[in-house]
């Protein structure tokens, strides 16, 4: 390492230090803080603006709720708008500068929204003209004063390293992390203090590659085990091998990943020098799912799975009376699968067969399997052995929808022959799926019928949509009824 590199890094120590004694933002946090702060000052805005026009005015103090209504309607606006601009968060929220054109423009069209809207609503009647134009001038003071504060207690929190976040990791050649100024991880991030990964400095290419897949599977147990949601690469642009190699990695991750401006670049652009500027990265992989869309995913299961559990429970009953009488063995059948972000669990089924297989060695079901018991035979050709993952669905192993989990042994194999394979794990695994809607169900006794799996359950991870769930419920109905490839 050169002597700058060594000063650099010492320098990037001292302020890890620093920021370990100080008081740390979370990157998460901030925009819910920043938004409140705003909507706090707005209300109480609208509430002082109120009494105060009153008094001077030397009239009784009036019934204060439709000031507090009037409150929380124009913050409900402002920081709809504001938020539409990207103005609550970082790395913008900490950039040099109040916003003070911004925060006027916007502001003053919220009057006249909330003037058009009383004028709609007749409530004119109830709040003063006098008391709104006291609001109306008063708050944005207030908008201003609490930006300059905000932006002066995130500057000294940039400058002793001390904003965290916890959803992204940094990987990439040593240099290139040591180069890394607070200032620029602000701007290119959004935060001081991020989790890093750094790779090996061999000459030697086998060495360095073998140092780097280390590096690399640390990588991916540290983001299965925080549930990381992003992965940023800092390498050399112009090596082309390493990126690659990286690249390669990264997308067994459900996680979204972009490749940093090098040293070379940043110096070029010159990036820190707007407030407003927007940085190039270049999205190597997109997350399958955002924060919202995941939100949805997982109510739709609640309620779905829930109700449909309490329906079936006579069905459940019933069935597992005919496996006790049918055969000796548990009525659930046990199994370990790989879930999202490749994490194992136990998925539950109604025994079907003699055999209990969970190891090295899975055989799968045969048509005329003998492993399969009478009952066994009904149960695999109508679905009724899949009920249990309801439970796994409520637990939050599984999905209603998504890519129809293997045995791990078969995980292990499939992981070996097909590139794209792991891409299923970038969402949960579910009951029912594109695939077995589309005629891919049962067994896969050929790469050519795996493939085909595959490339119908990366279709569905890439094209998600509350709606793309729906059809896929009643597609399955009509693919149980005519029972294909159950057995």
């Amino acid at each position: 390492m050169s002597i700058g590199s060594d000063i650099r890094e010492k320098a990037r120590q001292v302020g890890q230090t620093q920021g370990e004694r100080g008081t740390f933002w979370s990157s998460d946090l901030i925009p819910y803080v920043l938004s409140t702060s705003d909507a706090l000052v707005i209300i109480l805005a609208s509430i002082g603006g109120g009494l105060v026009y009153h008094l001077v005015a030397g009239s009784p103090v009036p019934n204060l709720l439709p000031c507090c209504a009037v409150g929380l309607m124009a913050a409900f606006i402002h920081i709809l708008r504001m938020s539409g601009m990207g103005y609550y968060d970082l790395p913008d929220s900490a950039k040099p500068g109040v916003e003070i054109t911004g925060i006027l423009v916007c502001w003053f069209s919220t009057g006249v929204l909330l003037a058009f809207f009383a004028f709609l609503l007749k409530i004119g009647g109830d709040y003063s003209r006098g008391a709104f134009f006291a609001f109306y001038l008063v708050t944005p003071i207030g908008l201003l004063a609490v930006r300059k504060a905000t932006k002066t207690h995130l500057a000294s929190a940039v400058d002793r390293g001390g904003i965290r976040r916890r959803d992204a990791v940094l990987v990439g050649d040593r240099n290139e992390l040591v180069a890394l100024a607070p200032r620029d991880r602000l701007a290119l991030f959004g935060a001081t203090d991020v989790k890093e990964f750094r790779l090996s400095s061999e000459i030697d290419s086998e060495h360095r590659s073998a140092a780097d897949e280390a590096v690399f599977d640390q990588l991916g147990a540290f983001v299965r085990r925080n549930n990381c949601r992003e992965v940023l690469l800092v390498l050399p642009w112009n090596d082309d091998a390493r990126i690659e190699f990286a690249r390669d990695k990264v997308k067994n991750l459900p996680v979204s990943s972009r490749l940093l401006p090098d040293r070379h670049v940043r110096s070029l652009s010159n990036f820190v020098s707007s407030a407003r500027q927007r940085v190039l990265a270049i999205e190597i992989q997109r997350a399958p799912l955002s924060a919202i869309e995941r939100v949805v995913k997982r109510a739709m299961d609640i309620l779905v799975a829930g109700p449909a559990l309490f329906a079936l429970l006579p069905i459940f009953v019933l069935t597992a009376v005919a496996i006790k009488l049918d055969s000796s063995g548990p009525v659930i059948f046990r199994q370990r699968r790989k879930g999202f972000n490749g994490k194992e669990f136990v998925m539950l089924k109604f025994r079907t067969m003699r055999v209990q297989e969970d190891g090295p060695v899975v055989v799968q079901a045969t048509r005329e399997d003998p492993r399969v018991t009478s009952i066994g035979r009904f149960l695999r050709a109508t679905s009724i052995d899949e009920l249990p993952q309801l439970l796994n669905v409520l637990r939050g192993e599984m999905s209603l929808i998504g890519p129809r989990p293997h045995a791990l042994a078969h995980d292990s194999y499939f992981e070996k022959i097909l590139e794209d394979y792991a891409f299923r794990h970038h969402v949960k695994p579910g009951l029912t799926g594109w695939a077995q809607c589309n005629g891919s169900r049962g067994a896969t006794p050929t790469v050519e019928h795996i493939a085909e799996r595959v490339k119908l359950d990366l279709w569905y991870v890439n094209n998600w949509s509350l709606w793309l769930d729906v059809q896929i419920l009643i597609k399955t109905i009509f693919e149980v009824a005519r029972k294909r490839n159950a057995y």
